[in-house]
């Protein structure tokens, strides 16, 4: 099903304006909004948005049955903003660079249960991306998952800083009815290390590491 087109076009314009921070042409499309919050449900609690553009993805969130009350929606671009403000008026907007988050009391109430990102982490550098999950998952709760889409091969947030911070991801899905084609992960933390499992200062192994063959 295709976009608003008012909404394509808002997309588009910012997408000219500054293409390193919107990173596509067109906003996400109802196929993949269905598929990154299909694990989503009333139980989930509070849910932060990172990166929501123009809302396709926190439509899908309240189609799932997820309280706007319950929606906290982090956007750097002032453009969508606005939009985000008049659509959904009973969530909590913070404009805001997602690289910030760590140190940062924006939830009103229990940590999130879930992360819905619509971040373009593909054309970030891998500090960045650090930051950004490292701030992400100081929010969420034990338990709680950072949902990222991708419109590359295989999981955009590398072996190695998965590694570092102790996240394993695992593939929820694609979709080819999204332009362009696009998949789905779900990151989330590793189980903790059992006792002398860890030296100087960093875990050697851990519960879960057979988990590690569903990382990509």
């Amino acid at each position: 099903m295709l976009n608003n087109p008012s909404e394509n076009l808002q997309f588009f314009r910012a997408w000219l304006s500054e293409p390193w921070r919107v990173a596509a042409v067109t906003p996400s499309g109802r196929a993949l909004a269905a598929l990154i919050v299909s694990e989503i449900s009333t139980e989930t609690g509070p849910v932060l948005e990172l990166g929501p553009g123009t809302g396709v993805f926190t439509r899908g969130l309240l189609a799932q049955g997820v309280a706007e009350e319950n929606l906290t929606l982090v956007e750097y671009g002032p453009e969508f903003v606005a939009k985000l403000s008049a659509d959904f008026p009973q969530a909590r907007i913070l404009q805001m660079n997602a690289t910030r988050l760590r140190g940062i009391d924006i939830l009103e109430g229990p940590p999130a249960g879930a992360v819905i990102s619509g971040l373009p982490l593909l054309t970030m550098t891998p500090r960045t991306v650090y930051s950004i999950l490292e701030g992400a998952f100081s929010h969420l709760r034990a338990n709680g998952a950072f949902y990222q889409f991708t419109y590359g091969p295989r999981c955009p947030v590398s072996r190695r800083l998965l590694d570092r911070l102790g996240l394993k991801a695992v593939y929820v899905g694609g979709t080819f009815a999204n332009f362009p084609p696009a998949a789905v992960y779900r990151i989330q933390r590793r189980k903790t290390p059992r006792i002398g499992e860890r030296r100087k200062g960093r875990a050697t192994a851990f519960v879960d590491d057979a988990d590690s063959a569903s990382l990509t």
